[in-house]
């Protein structure tokens, strides 16, 4: 009895002694895992802390999708001016300075590359190679347009990070943009989609003799990499509605702007004006290109038979409308020309009948005599006249 009764207390000592340092080893283990998701938690927060607004899941939702080559059925680059005196484009350029925590479009571009929270590349003469090897170091073109900046607080080598004062940003001498534009057409979709993949501000800087202001393209910026920060800025974009109802992002992913293309992917790598030295050939061949953009879609499909009747029917309504309109001439032109005629003919009459009047009158004239006047009878001679004789006559 007493061995049952302390083998009973030495496996209870056991037992409890186990539950025990089981319950321990959980608690233990349960408080690690809070404190990893703890540690999760602070990682995540501090990511969002290095870009404040916009977080991992926000730029990967305004990440375009790149269609594979596989439905990439046609594709055309197209390079576009955006001047910022055009009235459509002029949302890009105001307000000049920071209104109400409102800033147009370089100052955010500008802001963002100095907290490097994006990367820029370098401008190339005919060329965008977006890759590691040409990407922009921001101090080298700080320096390059004399913008002064200093050092931000937590900047480092392998994280640079600059402070430009507002008054420091060249943002009214920013004046044009460069788009680069995708033009595709997608096998899956069966439509042609137009997007934004790139833009470079230009810089437009006159000397200090006044002269011509020069143009300085800056670097290019990926528009993917802006879209999360250009989707927080409203904009304005006319003047009849003060209401901002869109963003910088809709401004482009909605093509909003207007700009005439001066280049467009060739063999020979050259732009408009190289290929058209004459303004008049070049901006027909910029508007043939921007028709065939345009009316891609509907050159690539076959029509069907109710749309060939259709077109038939409309045809054949235009060119009984230009009959019509035809034969009214005519006869505006027969009826203007009988007036014409009466006209002629009555004035031939007139002229006519002019002239037999003044032939008659001549006529009259000449056959007419003066009557003659009345002769006067002659006095009789008196008889006494014989009688008498002259003395002088007497011989």
């Amino acid at each position: 009895m007493k061995l049952l009764t302390k083998y009973a207390i030495t496996a209870l000592t056991l037992f409890s002694t186990t539950a025990g340092a089981f319950a321990q080893d959980t608690t233990s283990s349960s408080s690690s895992s809070v404190v990893r998701r703890r540690g999760g938690d602070s990682d995540r927060n501090r990511s969002e802390q290095t870009s404040p607004g916009v977080t991992d899941r926000m730029q990967q939702f305004y990440r375009q999708q790149e269609t594979s080559d596989a439905d990439r059925m046609w594709m055309r680059v197209i390079y576009r001016d955006l001047e910022l005196d055009n009235p459509k484009n002029a949302a890009l350029y105001y307000p000049e300075d920071v209104i109400d925590g409102q800033e147009n479009l370089f100052r955010i571009i500008m802001r963002l590359l100095a907290d490097n929270r994006i990367a820029a590349y370098e401008y190339l003469d005919g060329k965008e190679i977006f890759t590691d090897q040409y990407k922009l170091k921001v101090r080298d073109m700080l320096d390059r347009f004399h913008v002064i900046y200093s050092e931000a607080k937590g900047s480092t080598e392998k994280n640079p990070r600059y402070t430009i004062e507002e008054s420091d940003v060249p943002a009214n001498e920013v004046l044009s943009y460069y788009i680069l534009e995708r033009w595709e057409f997608d096998s899956r979709t069966n439509k042609t989609q137009r997007r934004v993949e790139a833009m470079c501000p230009v810089l437009h800087r006159s000397d200090d003799f006044g002269g011509d202001a020069v143009r300085y393209p800056m670097f290019w910026v990926k528009l993917d990499a802006l879209r999360p920060y250009l989707s927080q800025q409203y904009i304005f974009i006319d003047d009849d509605n003060n209401l901002p109802r869109y963003t910088y992002d809709d401004f482009f992913t909605l093509s909003m702007y207007d700009g005439d293309i001066y280049k467009t992917r060739n063999l020979t790598n050259k732009s408009m004006m190289q290929l058209f030295p004459d303004p008049d050939d070049r901006k027909r061949a910029q508007d043939s290109i921007q028709n065939r953009l345009d009316t891609f879609d509907k050159n690539i499909w076959v029509p069907s038979r109710e749309e060939v009747i259709a077109a038939r029917e409309a045809r054949e309504a235009a060119e009984a409308a230009a009959l019509e309109a035809e034969a009214a001439k005519d006869e505006i032109a027969s009826r203007d020309g009988n007036a014409t005629e009466e006209k002629e003919a009555e004035t031939t009459v007139r002229s006519s009948r002019s002239k037999r009047g003044s032939a008659t009158k001549a006529e009259t004239k000449k056959t007419t005599k003066p009557k003659a006047r009345a002769s006067k009878p002659k006095a009789p001679k008196s008889s006494s006249s014989n009688a008498v004789r002259s003395v002088r006559r007497r011989k």
